[in-house]
């Protein structure tokens, strides 16, 4: 690690603690040049999948974005806020545990459709039939049918 004050390339180690959550270490450093202390903050850096729209456009993933449109499935319905982070983070988590760099968006849409259909079923139909563009009233009745 580099100093700040003198930039010089080697520093020891003086400290080390944990965040109460675990997800930070700090660490408090000396140069050995400049004999000065600073502090320095460990974090793991979690890096989804990109998404691969259906026009061939590859975007980052959005949390904030797949939240809202989950919120507006979930308009007016009696689902908490802490029920649709929990929700989120285990999509999270499914894209995480699958390793790829990239996931195609109609991958992301079943999976927020599985997390709506446990969250409340009417916000699952809400979400399904903007999602997948039903062409006919036969094809959303087969949806609401399996429900």
């Amino acid at each position: 690690m580099r100093c700040p004050f003198c930039s010089h390339d080697e520093t020891q180690v003086v400290e080390t603690r944990e965040s109460d959550e675990g997800d930070v270490v700090r660490r408090r450093r000396r140069c050995l040049k400049c004999d000065k202390r600073f502090t320095t903050y460990e974090r793991a850096e979690i890096t989804l999948p990109a998404v691969a729209k259906k026009d061939g456009a590859r975007v980052d993933f959005d949390a904030a974005k797949l939240r809202a449109s989950m919120l507006l499935a979930l308009r007016k319905r009696p689902v908490s806020m802490e029920q649709v982070d929990a929700a989120l983070e285990r999509i999270q988590e499914r894209l995480l545990a699958s390793g790829a760099r990239e996931v195609p968006s109609s991958r992301l849409g079943e999976l927020v459709m599985r997390e709506l259909r446990r969250l409340d079923k009417v916000a699952y139909v809400r979400f399904a039939s903007v999602y997948r563009s039903f062409e006919d009233v036969d094809e959303f009745r087969r949806l609401i049918r399996d429900i």
